[in-house]
């Protein structure tokens, strides 16, 4: 004969499995909110920029660099318009012929000539990135100089464009 027990309710079973995440001793973590959940989502103060300490050697060599550029561009602005005068001669022409070829080489030297002003440029990025490296602020003359440099280049490269898109192509 056996003895049959109640079969406990529903309601009691959920009772006791709730109370039993309950607990707050044991291996698990709390769920009541981290104080760094309560901090919220807005952004830090921004922190005051650093004093940059002057750079003699750097300054010398960003007004060493600054001649090159400037010679570079002379050259750059003389060869631009020979290309130019060469290009609007060559106008209307079939590719081959001797007004094309003498525009077409107008336009490589002055390509030859761009390089020299990219070398400078080249040297400006690779001092702004040896002080990145090295975890040093920026340098306002250096930022300056790298803004002009870039300017320059972009403005001589579309100038470059422009002629070459005035031929016929090859």
């Amino acid at each position: 004969m056996s003895t049959r027990l109640p079969s406990p309710s529903p309601l009691l079973i959920a009772a006791l499995l709730t109370s039993a995440c309950a607990v707050t001793d044991g291996p698990y973590p709390s769920l009541a909110p981290r104080p760094a959940e309560k901090l919220g989502f807005a952004e830090p103060p921004a922190l005051p920029p650093e004093a940059v300490a002057a750079d003699p050697a750097l300054d010398e060599r960003i007004a060493v660099n600054a001649r090159e550029r400037a010679a570079a561009v002379r050259g750059f602005e003389a060869g631009a318009t020979r290309a130019e005068r060469l290009a609007r001669a060559a106008r209307g022409t079939k590719a081959g012929s001797d007004q094309w070829l003498n525009a077409q080489t107008a336009i490589a030297e002055l390509d030859a000539l761009r390089a020299r002003h990219q070398d400078a440029l080249g040297v400006l990025e690779d001092a702004a990135a040896g002080r990145a490296q090295a975890l040093q602020p920026a340098y306002p003359a250096l930022e300056t100089a790298l803004v002009e440099a870039r300017e320059t280049s972009a403005a001589q490269t579309r100038r470059i464009d422009a002629l070459t898109g005035s031929l016929a192509p090859a």
